[in-house]
């Protein structure tokens, strides 16, 4: 025992000791005349009654000091919180009071103590607090028909799904599939593009690849916990969980843009949006058409309030202005598990082509996961609010 003791604690406390050398020693701090690498990342802009606020993240070898503010080609004073020097991957709030106009372009420059510039476009100036709290009905009614409602349309096609043969059930598998396939490579490309506005220390596209594959894994272990590949409703289940993380995220970046002016809501974006997710209502029921018992309607509502429900706290937390490193977080998170539901729904389709021994479902396979696909990628060009 004492010799295990030994030979664990014996490369640690050896690596202890060669730390503690380099901080006390500095060997690697060279003096250069160049002035240190300086960065810093706008992560957030909040507009209200009394100015502008904006939230700065450093980022380099020596802590960075804001010296003046320009808004609109015009320096004016500022505030910080906290004072002084930000020190790396720290953030501070500088408060501008200046007078901005709702609906214009405002541009803002931070400049620091050794001179070099940092630049930030509000493209549409809207009070901040005015969409989170003043619009919450009407943010919740935008959840329900983006989220929820389109969900539910697709379930109701669960009889006639239901009252088809093997091709029918191949068929609904199959595009349930294509339109996963679609979400997954839509979520996490969304979720690399909100990375890469975060603070490069952060080292954030790193972390969405491992969000991912950590969600996947887990659920992946969550499902196969008792032994037995998701079937039935379990299937349901993590389809409609799957679908409600992406739709969560989908939340967080539509208010996001609805906060900051980037995104105005019409009725033909919204119009997108619900024949975007009604083909999702359709994926969740598809595990649903084997079940020698019909599920009931509270079950069928869980699984649509699992699927839809989500976007309506993203749509609030987007609009309160969540940081971009939480949004590509949420999203990663949701990409892996429609990566594990993408998983489990292969091995059943493959599962069920051995049993069938025919080539009779090869073409409903085919066509269903490639309408799958289409429908998803058609009915993404009427979304353009991220």
């Amino acid at each position: 025992m004492k010799r295990v003791v030994t030979a664990t604690l014996l490369p640690l406390l050896a690596l202890a000791a060669v730390l503690v050398a380099l901080v006390v020693t500095d060997v690697f701090q060279v003096d250069s005349p160049a002035p240190p690498t300086e960065r810093l990342t706008v992560e957030r802009v909040s507009l209200d009654s009394n100015g502008i606020e904006a939230t700065l993240r450093a980022e380099g070898s020596d802590p960075v000091a804001v010296a003046q503010v320009q808004v609109d080609g015009a320096y004016w004073s500022f505030s910080q919180n906290p004072a002084g020097p930000i020190s790396r991957l720290s953030a501070a709030q500088i408060r501008i009071p200046y007078p901005w106009v709702a609906g214009e372009t405002h541009q803002l420059l931070f400049v620091t103590s050794t001179g070099q510039t940092f630049g930030h476009t509000i493209d549409v100036a809207i009070a901040t607090s005015d969409v989170v709290f003043s619009r919450m009905w009407q943010f919740i009614f935008l959840g329900l028909a983006i989220g929820s409602l389109p969900i539910v349309i697709g379930m109701l096609a669960f009889p006639a799904l239901r009252s088809g043969g093997a091709p029918v059930f191949t068929f609904a598998l199959a595009l349930t599939m294509g339109l996963l396939a679609f979400l997954f490579v839509d979520t996490l490309a969304e979720a690399l593009e909100q990375a890469a506005r975060v603070t490069p220390g952060f080292h954030a596209r790193t972390m969405v690849w491992m969000a991912m594959l950590a969600s996947a894994a887990g659920l992946l272990a969550i499902g196969h916990r008792r032994g037995a590949v998701p079937t039935g409703m379990s299937l349901a289940f993590f389809i409609a969980l799957g679908i409600g993380l992406h739709n969560f995220g989908e939340g967080l970046a539509v208010g996001a843009a609805y906060a900051t002016g980037a995104a105005l809501l019409g009725t033909f974006l919204v119009v997108g949006f619900t024949l975007h997710n009604v083909t999702e209502g359709i994926g969740v029921v598809a595990p649903l058409l084997r079940l020698s018992e019909r599920p009931n309607l509270r079950q069928l509502a869980g699984l649509a309030c699992v699927a839809g429900l989500p976007v309506i706290p993203g749509i609030f937390l987007g609009a309160a202005l969540v940081a971009s490193h939480w949004t590509a977080l949420a999203l990663a998170i949701g990409a892996g598990a429609i990566l594990q539901v993408i998983m489990e729904m292969g091995s059943i389709m493959f599962r069920e082509h051995r049993r069938a021994r025919t080539a009779a479902l090869a073409a409903p396979m085919f066509f269903g996961l490639v309408t799958g696909i289409v429908v998803m990628y058609g009915t993404a060009f009427l979304v353009q609010a991220k």
